[in-house]
């Protein structure tokens, strides 16, 4: 089922939670939204879930209006970021406690019990109590719970943020798994920009209860459309300059480490402030790419898939540089003096959106 929102707003108090939020995301996808604590997502989700009414805007599930309806009529399944399950209860009693208040007979309780079970890969625990299985396992109890439901839609706060890295990876993958078997419309509430990027069809960036792009993760990656976006999607490096001149999509601007070209993003105009934004990996030690900054050597730090240099250029500029097969790099000592390249297909041209970063 698809999901509209139009111009959704919510206040509390004096401020803003979400402020005019507008999507469209299609039947079966799973959409993701991102961003920091008290961004407004949460409160997003919990609008389309009916927990909380908006302010202004209207919500649309396929073609019925659900703004004004309770949670329990939108046939939407709920995965709370603390799995919300009953400690008293049973793993079967905890799946079927919404299908027991839907008055469902014992027949097909049963049959729902199994076949969620089955889903989630906890056939055989049925009898265990929550207290007696692990992080992962109990948010896979939670997960067919809202499964068993037989929503139009799955909505999922925070579902991984306390479990540990390795569980939060295997979950997330068996999460992705079954949302693309069921085709399940999902929408997925993190702060973690690798769980976003690894799961989602596409991600909303919010900021301030503002969506500031929505876009599939390669493209939201490699083509923020602002800085704050650029920061808070994996590493970048900032580099402020002025803008010399725009041709086609290439823009030259003159910074602390002398003029440097890249693409040029929406916005950015002959004479305005900008910035450079350059990710670690694109990079490179020696002369790779159009752009060439002498450097020294500050800290090398081994990240296990990549050496990462913090380097320091004219103007005490500093860069982050990633050295992605180590196993076959010389390392470089501190204080050594070093070229570091980049082409400007990998460097970004934004506008300097002050007080983004």
């Amino acid at each position: 089922m698809n999901i509209a929102l139009r111009a959704v707003s919510k206040k509390f108090g004096a401020t803003a939670a979400v402020d005019h939020a507008t999507l469209d995301i299609a039947d079966g996808e799973l959409f993701t939204l991102l961003g920091p604590s008290g961004c407004g997502k949460t409160t997003l989700l919990r609008l389309m879930a009916g927990f909380y009414r908006p302010d202004g805007g209207e919500i649309w599930f396929g073609g019925r209006r659900v703004d004004d309806l309770a949670p329990h009529v939108r046939n939407i399944g709920m995965v709370f970021q603390n799995y919300a399950l009953w400690p008293h209860m049973t793993v079967a009693a905890n799946i079927t406690y919404g299908l027991k208040l839907r008055k469902l007979s014992t027949a097909e309780i049963a049959r729902r019990l199994a076949e969620g079970l089955r889903k989630v890969n906890l056939a055989g625990l049925a009898e265990r109590y929550p207290g007696q299985l692990s992080g992962g396992q109990q948010q896979r109890v939670a997960l067919a719970r809202a499964l068993v439901l037989n929503p139009d839609i799955l909505l999922l706060d925070e579902p991984l943020s306390n479990l540990d890295a390795k569980i939060r990876v295997q979950v997330r993958a068996e999460i992705r798994t079954l949302q693309k078997d069921l085709g399940i419309t999902t929408v997925y509430v993190t702060h973690d920009q690798e769980e976003a990027l690894s799961l989602s069809d596409r991600v909303a960036v919010m900021r301030d209860g503002v969506i500031l792009q929505t876009a599939p993760p390669r493209e939201l990656y490699e083509r923020p459309r602002s800085r704050f976006v650029a920061d808070f999607v994996g590493v970048n490096n900032f580099v402020p300059g002025v803008c010399r001149d725009v041709a086609a999509d290439r823009a030259t601007i003159d910074t602390a480490l002398g003029v440097v070209r890249g693409v040029a993003a929406d916005g950015v105009r002959p004479g305005g402030r900008c910035v450079l934004a350059v990710r670690p990996e694109n990079l490179v030690v020696g002369n790779g790419g159009d752009n060439i900054v002498e450097a020294r050597v500050i800290l090398a730090s081994y990240l296990g898939h990549a050496l990462r240099y913090d380097v320091e250029a004219a103007a005490g500029v500093r860069l982050k540089v990633d050295v992605r097969d180590p196993l076959h790099h010389q390392p470089l000592a501190a204080g050594q003096r070093v070229r570091i390249g980049f082409g400007s297909s990998a460097a970004l041209v934004l506008t300097d959106d002050v007080g983004a970063s």
